[in-house]
């Protein structure tokens, strides 16, 4: 079986491990206030939603959750935060390293400028394999699964659906994606993952054992 042209991942929860408590965490210590505090100010509030959606570019974004949290918070504080929160997922990671090999690979994430400006400082491991092709929900100014999305970043990778692999943890995520005609897997494991590149000629082996 052919490979396909483009390999799509989602970051959180399928590249990487994402922890939100322990971002909630760090910003409460690097701002001084109670964690339910930081919480209401993020994500109660829907700033990490209107993040998400392109409407708070990096600097503004660190202001604005500073005012909302009413304790000062630095953009550097933000990166931080983000990067405590983060660990690579070895196995999937492997698995990208072999995609890479056969198909062009990219990231395609419910995030904001904020995350997509400062990845590589935030999530090193993921560089410089991903590099230039970090796209985040923010630059189509709407969430997966909203075809606005996908369709945005093939237009931009200038690649059709149909020779296009997505994996994402969401299933509504995987829906989305699969409407608009792109093979898409609903992330578990790095095993089965293995096993479904493997079926498309991404990687001849399962994962080493980590």
């Amino acid at each position: 079986m052919a490979a396909p042209a483009l390999v799509l991942f989602d970051l959180d929860d399928v590249l990487v491990r994402y922890d939100r408590a322990a971002r909630v965490t760090h910003l409460a210590a690097a701002a001084g206030v109670d964690r339910s505090a930081v919480t209401a100010a993020l994500f109660d509030s829907g700033l990490e939603q209107e993040s998400d959606r392109g409407q708070w570019l990096p600097p503004d974004y660190a202001a604005e959750l500073s005012r909302r949290l009413r304790a000062p918070l630095s953009l550097a504080d933000c990166i931080a935060a983000r990067a405590a929160a983060m660990s690579v997922d070895a196995a999937v990671l492997q698995l990208a390293e072999r995609a890479a090999e056969k198909s062009r690979i990219a990231i395609l994430t419910n995030n904001g400028f904020f995350l997509r400006d400062h990845l590589a400082q935030m999530c090193p491991p993921l560089f410089p394999l991903f590099a230039d092709r970090v796209f985040c929900s923010a630059q189509f100014g709407a969430l997966k699964p909203e075809a606005t999305v996908y369709r945005g970043c093939l237009e931009r990778l200038e690649t059709p659906a149909t020779r296009t692999v997505f994996i994402d943890d969401n299933v509504a995520n995987v829906q989305g994606a699969r409407d608009l005609g792109i093979d898409a897997l609903h992330f578990t494991d790095a095993t089965t993952l293995a096993g479904a590149f493997a079926d498309r000629g991404l990687s001849e082996e399962r994962p080493h054992a980590l």
